[in-house]
């Protein structure tokens, strides 16, 4: 009984800790100041836990068609280069000011399509990566992950060509 007493101060005094710290803003949530290290690590191993869990069990449709590929790559143009950047990019107005730095897909890839489209599907919380499923199809977002496993080995002219040719049905990002 007196453990259970201990533990019960301990959690009323940890919540008034944070009740305090909350009210006094001690946390700067601000985009252009980092996370705390401890908070970042946090973060990042919920965010990987979390999409590794909720994609282990999508079937992967075949990724290699061209048509889906090309598909992809206007999608990828129209959406994504502003933060993900495209081959021949170095920054852009809009990825300057996000923190976290959304990865640069044309050096990194994808390492698992099924975590990519749930990924692109539905967003990440507090880091600006929309939930494209609210607009897109899955066929679409499937197009987009095809066209993410090319991504790294185009140069700046092969991705120029094939967006160029890539036009998704009205811009509404319904094929």
């Amino acid at each position: 009984m007196r453990a259970l007493k201990i533990l019960l101060v301990v959690i009323v005094i940890l919540l008034a800790a944070t009740g305090a710290a909350i009210e006094m803003g001690l946390y700067n949530v601000a985009a252009d100041h980092p996370h705390w290290r401890v908070t970042r690590q946090l973060l990042t191993q919920v965010r990987e836990r979390s999409i590794e869990v909720r994609s282990q069990n999508l079937t992967v449709p075949d990724l290699s068609a061209p048509q889906l590929v090309a598909t992809g790559a206007g999608h990828y143009a129209e959406m994504c280069t502003g933060c993900h950047l495209a081959p021949g990019m170095d920054s852009s107005e809009l990825r300057e000011g996000l923190y976290p730095k959304p990865p640069v897909l044309y050096k990194t890839g994808i390492d698992d399509p099924r975590e990519a489209f749930w990924i692109i599907k539905h967003g990440i919380k507090m880091t600006a990566m929309p939930a494209w499923g609210k607009s897109h199809s899955d066929q679409a977002i499937w197009a987009i992950v095809a066209f993410l496993k090319k991504l790294p080995s185009m140069t700046p002219a092969q991705y120029q060509a094939i967006t160029a040719k890539s036009q998704t049905k009205d811009g509404d990002g319904q094929d």
